[in-house]
């Protein structure tokens, strides 16, 4: 799914992707950039994106910056829970590809044409 993912977000022009094996990995890309954009799911190895968003959020350099979650937990608390954390918005997989693709766009604030 993750690949899916990538391929989805790579298709946008100017977009460059950096993939993570898990949390501590994307905390550990986090460290040594500067990034536009988060995407996480709730169910990861090592850490969850749960904790993922609270760390980000408490980065000085990155919390700011937008997180989507993608992810199979759709109940409501689920995605209350992450966006009460400081996720920017929440997608229930199987996430189809135009919609991705037009969330990505939104957050980083590409136009539709782009």
């Amino acid at each position: 799914m993750r690949q899916l993912i990538v391929f989805a977000i790579s298709r946008i022009p100017s977009v460059r992707v950096t993939e993570a094996e898990d949390g501590v990995d994307g905390m550990r890309k986090l460290a040594a950039g500067r990034f536009d954009l988060v995407v996480t799911d709730i169910n990861m190895p090592i850490m969850d994106g749960l904790k993922l968003i609270h760390r980000v959020r408490a980065d000085a350099i990155h919390k700011d910056v937008p997180i989507l979650v993608v992810t199979t937990e759709s109940a409501a608390e689920d995605r209350a829970r992450a966006l009460s954390l400081g996720a920017t918005a929440y997608l229930t997989k199987p996430a189809q590809a135009p919609a991705l693709i037009a969330k990505v766009k939104e957050l980083l604030g590409i136009a539709d044409g782009a």
